[in-house]
């Protein structure tokens, strides 16, 4: 019996010193495309759980990968192109640990890890998030030997210029990699609501450049000649807004452009889907999903709104603010006093913009 006794005391200690390493984490999403907590310590072959909880106004995941894998997820998973969605915007690899699904603002999912001795990322994979959404997970028992937060090469948004180069590999233009068009970041831009959705899209005129407002489901303003620099809002924590690189030759200046049926509903946005690497936002108007995919016009400045309607009955108006040196050219309808009537029963139609 005292054998018994004591394998049964010595399975509780096993037990209970297992049952010590579980730890519960909460993480949430904060302003300018940022983690509220960035780095994470826990000991060696803890059963980590993580709760992560969208406060945004946009969707994100949260995805731990194995140590010094961040920037090669990030990249596989802008490459799923229009997978990406039905995948939660996470690539199927070694190097991805664990994941959460796409978390809907106002929403939270969770995952659980076990992990060993090491360094380990955790990003959000939504296209151009991954390169400023990030942070790291400490798996270790000595944590005096980790540095110091102000100079940890893991964490993002680092205040000295020769951290931000080191990490991100800096170009002159502003970016913190290799720019490839067409490019979508979810920044903040003057003259725009905090939602604001920068997309960069090649082309002539040293390529066209939008700005998407989801909070209020519209686009902004057009330019060529660049897309954006970003230098300014990552030093400065989001805290700052993103430079217009180009000459901005369109403003939509006459608010929300959708007049459907009779009665007035604020615009609901519902994100967005990657069409060979060109954003396609989805939004509802009363009770009308719409779909918007913008691309450059093949000569000159310019760009192409291609809509997509759900099916519906009700009279449906699209508003185009009349400006110097802009045309407006639709496939169908026709323009009265800066209003697009619609045919009854219209599922798709494309709005040309062009310079004069």
């Amino acid at each position: 019996m005292r054998i018994v006794g004591l394998v049964l005391s010595l399975w509780l200690t096993v037990l209970t010193a297992y049952a010590q390493r579980d730890t519960l984490i909460t993480i949430t999403s904060s302003g300018g495309l940022q983690f509220d907590q960035k780095r994470l310590i826990i000991k060696p072959n803890t059963r980590l759980r993580l709760i992560f909880q969208n406060k945004d106004d946009m969707a994100h995941n949260l995805v731990v990968t194995r140590p010094n894998s961040r920037l090669r997820v990030v990249e596989f998973a802008l490459a799923l192109g229009n997978k990406g969605p039905q995948q939660h915007h996470v690539p199927v690899m070694d190097d991805v640990l664990a994941h959460t699904v796409s978390v809907e603002p106002g929403n939270a999912d969770s995952l659980t890890v076990v992990l060993a001795e090491g360094a380990y990322p955790f990003v959000c994979t939504y296209p151009g998030h991954g390169y400023v959404m990030y942070g790291i997970i400490y798996a270790t028992n000595d944590p005096k030997r980790l540095p110091a937060p102000e100079q940890d090469r893991n964490l993002p948004n680092p205040d000295r210029t020769a951290e931000v180069a080191h990490q991100h590999q800096a170009v002159e233009s502003g970016h913190p990699y290799p720019l490839k068009l067409p490019a979508v970041y979810r920044t903040f831009m003057p003259d725009c609501g905090p939602a604001a959705i920068a997309v960069g899209m090649p082309g002539p005129e040293g390529g066209q450049s939008y700005v998407f407002d989801a909070g209020q489901c519209r686009l902004r303003y057009a330019w060529s000649g660049g897309f954006v620099d970003n230098s300014e809002q990552w030093d400065g924590k989001g805290q700052r807004f993103t430079k217009v690189v180009g000459e901005i030759y369109y403003r939509d200046s006459g608010g929300f452009p959708w007049k459907i049926g009779t009665t007035s509903q604020p615009p609901r946005f519902k994100g967005y889907r990657l069409v060979n690497r060109y954003p396609e936002f989805h939004y509802s108007v009363n009770g009308i999903d719409v779909r918007e995919l913008i691309k450059p016009l093949s000569t000159g400045r310019g760009f192409i709104r291609t809509f997509i309607l759900s099916p519906n009955r009700q009279s449906i108006k699209f508003v185009a603010t009349a400006q110097p040196g802009i045309k407006f050219k639709p496939s169908v309808g026709r323009f009265q006093h800066g209003e697009l009537q619609l045919p009854a029963g219209t599922r798709q139609f494309t709005l040309t913009v062009s310079t004069l």
